[in-house]
């Protein structure tokens, strides 16, 4: 098998952007895809992608926050196909917009319960099975911005950091069963949600390039994947700093998020 997987394999927010892409890589004859977004339409263009590609496809048109329906599809796709990877990529982001007006409760409520709580309601329900089984791998897709709270996204950092910390524990309840997980922390890379990000972006990727490097992690059963280093290094590096100048520091940092993303 090309990717490495077998049997069956799902994936959130794979109606567009990385997910799509990482649906596109996965899907090879022999792979039943389970895709999860909220737009139908664009599922079934990946789906056709992925069917071009020899993969058999379900999808599932649900928001990851419902978790009865998330946990109702993904047990039912399992029974039918044992899941050997699961990718939680589904996300959504806000923050200071362009007039200045900082995020208010709502935003920071949302994004964790899709963020978080999304992440949870996917996989969550697999894993007594994925450890009965002692195989599978499960991805979270969290963020550099995981790694240090910044003054204009507070609520987008506290979801992915939040992300990571669920993901380090299930990771080490893992070990030893012969399953694993994979933490993943992209930088900036070109998509929806970066569009509508207002302000620097170093060392920013293509889309299909960040696809490759998580697909290469997932495979290899790396335990975790981020990327690129100067950006993570710098941002991990804050955590040695006394706070007020970390503080100082990421207040260089700043940024606007466009309404409508």
């Amino acid at each position: 098998m090309r990717n490495g997987f077998q049997g069956g394999v799902i994936v959130s927010g794979a109606s567009r952007g990385l997910g799509a892409a990482l649906a596109r890589r996965f899907a090879a004859p022999g792979v039943m895809l389970g895709l999860v977004a909220r737009s139908e339409a664009g599922l079934r263009e990946t789906a056709a992608a992925c069917e071009a590609r020899g993969a058999v496809v379900r999808i599932a048109a649900l928001d990851v926050r419902d978790a009865a329906a998330m946990s109702r599809t993904v047990l039912g796709w399992d029974a039918a196909v044992p899941t050997s990877l699961v990718v939680a990529n589904a996300g959504i982001a806000a923050g200071r917009r362009p007039d200045g007006t900082p995020e208010g409760v709502a935003e920071v409520a949302a994004q964790v319960s899709v963020n978080l709580l999304g992440a949870v309601n996917l996989v969550g329900p697999l894993l007594p099975a994925i450890r009965a089984r002692g195989m599978g791998r499960v991805g979270l897709v969290a963020s550099v911005a995981a790694f240090r709270g910044l003054p204009d996204s507070p609520g987008y950092c506290a979801s992915k950091a939040g992300l990571w910390a669920w993901g380090q524990a299930i990771r080490a309840d893992l070990r030893g069963s012969g399953a694993g997980v994979t933490l993943i922390a992209p930088g900036f890379f070109e998509s929806d949600m970066g569009r509508a990000w207002q302000g620097p972006r170093p060392f920013s990727l293509s889309t299909e390039a960040a696809a490759a490097r998580i697909d290469r992690a997932l495979r290899a059963g790396r335990p975790s994947c981020a990327f690129p280093l100067p950006l993570v290094a710098g941002l991990r590096a804050l955590a040695l700093l006394p706070a007020p100048l970390a503080d100082r520091a990421v207040r260089l940092l700043r940024f606007r998020i466009a309404e409508g993303e």
